[in-house]
């Protein structure tokens, strides 16, 4: 007995402590930290190219002319650097796809966590994911020749180019990140919220909307967050079926230029590096990540207010 003893304590003192193990532990904690490192140092890197990049472009234009004025033809002779043509054409777009990517993506994600059966659920999440992971380019070509000849029918005095069927478009290859976030959402929920719930008498549509989204709205939150950064940094869409063109207008069926596609159209290489013109597209880039870095703000704030700890 006493030497089964020693053998427990000798294996036990073994396996308290290796070097070798420790070596390796520490080798994997310094590769993830200098992993996590790295993410923060490109976005800082970032964060510094565009700023710099903008102070050179802001010595030559006023801040107060780019954010008051109307007109954004930096390639014209007469030159005007309002941003809020951009802006606008950003703005109304993204809340197209909103309007479409958002009720639908969530609708979708109230089903598949609350009624679909598993075997639905298996089937229809992974199409889900496909249609996200459809190139934007086929997306933008879908809407150009598909979806704004639909729109005419309805529309005849709709143009070729026009935000209405971008930001359609947009919704549509949205959904997929709305709906597998917010799904993911309302499943962490506990079961015995449900359960109460239904000790309650309440329906599984009740419970849904009552119970579950309440619970999971930090989650779903930042869904939401997500697919509006999502919306407002899509390049492609817009610029094959918006058409480029930077008009300050809020109305769909017009066409528009957002700061994505301006940055696409100037990024071509036709303008000499360090001119004002290759400028703008610095000072674009900043105004459209302050933009996301906002709603990045809006939601963090959501989630940290309305988190739930089960």
């Amino acid at each position: 007995m006493a030497e089964e003893s020693r053998t427990k304590i000798t294996h036990a003192g073994k396996l308290g402590y290796s070097f070798r193990r420790h070596i390796h532990e520490r080798f994997i904690e310094t590769f993830l930290f200098l992993s996590a490192l790295l993410s923060i140092a490109i976005m800082l890197a970032i964060i510094v190219m565009l700023v710099k990049e903008s102070l050179v472009f802001f010595q030559h234009v006023s801040i107060w002319q780019f954010v008051t004025d109307t007109q954004w033809t930096p390639l014209f002779d007469d030159a005007h650097y309002g941003i809020m043509p951009l802006v606008s054409g950003t703005i109304v777009s993204s809340l197209i796809a909103l309007l479409v990517a958002l009720p639908l993506g969530t609708i979708i994600a109230i089903y598949l966590s609350e009624f679909a059966p598993f075997t639905v659920r298996e089937m229809a999440k992974p199409f889900l994911e496909l249609l996200g992971g459809v190139p934007t380019v086929v997306y933008g070509y879908f809407a150009l020749l598909f979806v704004t000849p639909l729109l005419q029918i309805i529309f005849p005095e709709l143009p070729g180019f026009n935000l209405l069927s971008a930001g359609l478009v947009m919704g549509i290859m949205i959904i997929p990140y709305v709906s597998s976030m917010t799904e993911d959402a309302m499943r962490a929920v506990p079961m015995n919220l449900r359960e109460g719930s239904y000790a309650m008498g309440a329906t599984r549509f009740q419970t849904a909307i009552r119970v579950v989204m309440p619970a999971a709205f930090s989650g779903i939150a930042a869904a939401y967050i997500l697919g509006i950064s999502r919306a407002v940094g899509e390049t492609m869409v817009v610029a094959i079926a918006a058409g480029m063109q930077p008009n300050l207008t809020w109305n769909p069926m017009e066409p528009a230029a957002t700061i994505t596609a301006y940055i696409v159209q100037v990024s071509l290489g036709d303008l000499p590096h360090g001119s004002i013109g290759y400028q703008t597209i610095f000072a674009a880039g900043l105004t459209l990540l302050l933009i996301t870095l906002l709603f990045n703000i809006i939601g963090h704030v959501l989630r940290k207010r309305y988190r739930e700890i089960y």
